[in-house]
C-alpha cells in the first residue's frame, strides 16, 4: 500500500514548519524526534517534492479505550470480559499554515486512517482515537465520522467504518 507520508527524519525541515498552533509547532520542532527514538510514537510527514519542507504531519500510537465509553450499539457486540479495547491513537494532526484549507488536512486525516486500517489487519486495534485540541479540531473530526466518547473529550472512528470508507 502506498502511503502520501513517510517517516519523520533528520532530512526534514522542522524549524520552518508554523501551523499556528504552538503546541503543536513546538512539538514537531523539540519533542517529536525523542518520541520516535522512545518509541513513544511514529511520526509522519508529508512534504513539498522541491525540498524537504514540512507541509503537514501526523502522531500515531498504541492506546486503548474503556470499554464502557464506547456506545452501546456497538459495546454489546464485543467481549464484556475486557475492560479495556485496544485502539490507535492519532495523537497529532497538523497542516502548515501555507496549505491550510487547501485539503492537506483531510489527505493526511485519510493517509492516516488508512495506515491504521493497515496496521489492525496486523496487530489487533477496534478504533483510531483522537483527542481534540479545539472547537474547531472537534469539528473537523466530526465531518468525517468521529464519535465523541462520554466524559473525556475523546473521539474515536470504529475500524469497520473506516474499512468501508477505503475498501
Amino acid at each position: 500500500m502506498s502511503f502520501l507520508t513517510e517517516r519523520l527524519n533528520s532530512s526534514h525541515n522542522r524549524e520552518d514548519f508554523f501551523c499556528g498552533k504552538e503546541s503543536l509547532d513546538n512539538y514537531l520542532k523539540s519533542q517529536a524526534t525523542q518520541d520516535v527514538k522512545r518509541k513513544l510514537s511514529a511520526c509522519f510527514v508529508m512534504t513539498t517534492h522541491e525540498s524537504n519542507l514540512i507541509t503537514g504531519y501526523y502522531t500515531l500510537s498504541n492506546n486503548s479505550v474503556a470499554l464502557n465509553l464506547i456506545p452501546s450499539i456497538m459495546r454489546d457486540k464485543l467481549p464484556q470480559s475486557y475492560k479495556n479495547i485496544p485502539a490507535t491513537l492519532l495523537g497529532r494532526l497538523a497542516v502548515s499554515i501555507d496549505y491550510q484549507r487547501q485539503g492537506a488536512g483531510r489527505l493526511l486525516l485519510f493517509d492516516a486512517l488508512s495506515r491504521c486500517y493497515s496496521t489492525s489487519k496486523i496487530i489487533g486495534s477496534f478504533a483510531v482515537i483522537v483527542d481534540p485540541l479545539d472547537k474547531e479540531a472537534v469539528d473537523f473530526y466530526e465531518k468525517y465520522g468521529f464519535i465523541k466518547l462520554p466524559d473525556n473529550g475523546k473521539m474515536f472512528l470504529p475500524m469497520k467504518t473506516i474499512e468501508q470508507l477505503f475498501f
